[in-house]
């Protein structure tokens, strides 16, 4: 007796807190995803760690063996001010002359900024330069955001939904599936045209990368990461980049345009009906009942394009509101139970 008292009480304590346990797992497994991805990175990269550090320190005493002329302590010093200089982006090596602030320097410089790229390299030297970054930043990340999420929704309309439609009444196939084979073909395609042949095309213009370096650019760049390790175009031979400027103008179109192309696939699949299933799981009870209420509006719409390819005339469709106010008025019914698919057709016609 106790046992079905207790078993009761957890099914029905299950039931009621069923979003927020999902939830709560949501945050465990992300914690450990983080803890996991910490783990791996530390085992991989502290040997190599202590390998440079070694082999740094073996290279600075044979210097020192080699000039005796030259103290620790100045060796020292003059270091750490080449050190100072690089991460301000100047460079000390092979009599570099390149400019960091030209205007095209400055656009690439800008981009990489409001996109939140931030590779690093090159960073504002002046107190003037470092206030009007905060600002310029404060006004311009917000302004990208809002025109990125306009460009976007613009190439769903063409990239995505039209696509979409138009094979679902061609073909007359489950929207849900051509859905989820539309965005893995896009997928695909977006991987093949920003990533590997980019990758390709910086093996050939970067010397010193190889394949797996050139793709990690590219991924990097593009996800908004921007470690700054690996950039483009800052070779210190004018005989190797003889176009410079232009080089850094094609990279910086390169990286807006492809960062667009990810917003879209991204864009795509967290818009497929089984990511919205799968969302629902982890919302609070009040938004999932909105969000159902539109997954059910969405479904009666697309009934209603089937419906179109048997008839000549064209259904008159509720707008979004109306649909929802009364999916919400009949949900409070007393009688109300779910409409069978043929009840639903007929009610449509």
């Amino acid at each position: 007796m106790v046992r079905r008292c207790t078993d009761g009480w957890c099914a029905r304590f299950m039931e009621r807190h069923y979003s927020a346990l999902n939830f709560a797992l949501l945050v465990v497994g992300y914690i450990l995803y983080l803890i996991i991805g910490a783990g791996i990175f530390s085992v991989i990269e502290l040997p190599y760690e202590h390998d440079l550090r070694q082999e740094l320190k073996a290279a600075r005493q044979d210097f020192l063996n080699n000039n005796t002329c030259v103290s620790d302590a100045r060796l020292e010093e003059l270091l750490a001010r080449a050190l100072e200089a690089s991460n301000y982006g100047v460079s000390v090596l092979g009599n570099d002359t390149d400019r960091n602030w030209d205007f095209v320097s400055s656009l690439f410089f800008t981009s990489t900024v409001l996109t939140t790229t931030g590779y690093g390299h090159t960073v504002p030297l002046s107190d003037e330069g470092k206030a009007f970054c905060i600002f310029y930043s404060l006004f311009g990340i917000p302004v990208t955001l809002f025109f990125l999420s306009a460009v976007v929704q613009r190439i769903m309309v063409l990239v995505t939904q039209r696509p979409v439609s138009y094979f679902h009444r061609r073909w007359a196939m489950s929207r849900s599936k051509l859905a989820a084979i539309h965005a893995t073909c896009l997928t695909i395609f977006m991987t093949l045209l920003l990533l590997i042949i980019p990758a390709l095309v910086f093996v050939n213009l970067e010397k010193d990368w190889n394949f797996l370096e050139s793709l990690y650019f590219c991924f990097i760049s593009l996800t908004t990461i921007g470690l700054g390790d690996y950039v483009p175009g800052e070779t210190h031979s004018k005989e190797a980049n003889p176009h410079s400027q232009l080089y850094r103008l094609t990279i910086t179109i390169y990286l807006l345009l492809g960062l667009v192309c990810v917003l879209v696939v991204l864009e795509t699949c967290c818009e497929l009906p089984q990511m919205r299933r799968l969302r629902q799981r982890f919302y609070e009870e009040n938004v999932r009942e909105l969000d159902s209420e539109t997954t059910n509006i969405i479904d009666r719409e697309h009934m209603s394009d089937q419906l179109t390819d048997l008839s000549d005339g064209v259904p008159v469709i509720p707008s979004v509101s109306e649909q929802a106010a009364s999916l919400r008025q009949h949900s409070k019914s007393p009688h109300y139970t779910p409409a069978s698919g043929s009840a639903a057709n007929r009610k449509l016609r």
